[in-house]
This record gives C-alpha cells, sequence and structure tokens, in this order.
C-alpha cells in the first residue's frame, strides 16, 4: 500500500511543473486551444464520408492540408514551451528529419491501407498522369493492333 502511495506521489511531483505551467502560461494554452481547434474542424469534415472518399479528399484538398499544417505547428510550439530549459531545443536539422520521416510514414500507410489505399492511388494516379486511358498492358508480350 505504501509503495502505491509513493509510486502516486512521484508521478504527481514529477507532473506539477508542466501543470503549473499550463495553468501560468497563456500561450500555452492558446497553442493547444488553436491545435484542437484545427484538428477538430478536420475531424469533422473527414467524419462524414467513407475511408476512401476522405483520403482522396485529404489528398487533394488544400485548405485541409493546411489545417493539419496548423494544428501540428500549435502543437509543435506548445510541446516546445513545455520543454524544461535545461534539455535544451532539439537540432533543426533532426526535428526537419522526423518531420519528413512521419510526413513519409503517414503517405505510405494510406497508400498501402486495404481500405484507403486503392482509391487513393487511382484519385493520385489520374491526377499525375491524366485520366486518358492510352496505356494498355499486354501481359503476353503480344503486340495487338
Amino acid at each position: 500500500m505504501t509503495y502505491t502511495k509513493e509510486r502516486a506521489a512521484a508521478a504527481a511531483a514529477s507532473a506539477r511543473p508542466y501543470v503549473e505551467r499550463a495553468l501560468r502560461d497563456q500561450e500555452l494554452r492558446d497553442n493547444i486551444r488553436n491545435a484542437y481547434a484545427s484538428a477538430r474542424a478536420v475531424y469533422d469534415e473527414l467524419s462524414r464520408r467513407r475511408v476512401s472518399d476522405a483520403a482522396s479528399q485529404l489528398a487533394a484538398d488544400k485548405d485541409m492540408q493546411e489545417e493539419i499544417r496548423s494544428a501540428i505547428a500549435e502543437l509543435r510550439s506548445a510541446s516546445r514551451r513545455v520543454k524544461d530549459v535545461k534539455n535544451g531545443a532539439p537540432e533543426p536539422a533532426q526535428t526537419a528529419k522526423n518531420g519528413v520521416l512521419l510526413l513519409f510514414g503517414i503517405v505510405i500507410g494510406l497508400l498501402l491501407n486495404p481500405i484507403t489505399g486503392p482509391a487513393l492511388r487511382r484519385a493520385l494516379g489520374r491526377k499525375l498522369f491524366g485520366s486518358e486511358n492510352g496505356f494498355v498492358y499486354q501481359g503476353n508480350g503480344s503486340k495487338t493492333a
């Protein structure tokens, strides 16, 4: 029983600086509120559609992409404000690399997902190569006129 109390006390003590910072820092609260509002707007827009339609819209809609970027920027700003000064800021190159890897992982996940993948790949193919059907695959190597 005392061990559980000690663990709870230690957890509360370690969370205290973050809670105090959140209570005192208006800019931190604004960043979190803005990030939530942006994420909620995207969620509300996408939740009314089928998954494949939502993925296609997300790939094509610049306004929705901007909302997601805004939410991510607000969350990054909030996380920077919460970090202790002694930890220091991460290297800009490392942060950029992590952002690119995250974006790459999301794109690969959307393209390979069995639910969203086929529709998204078709939409992307039409966008990149046009909607014409000039190419027909001839699997056996025969030539047709």
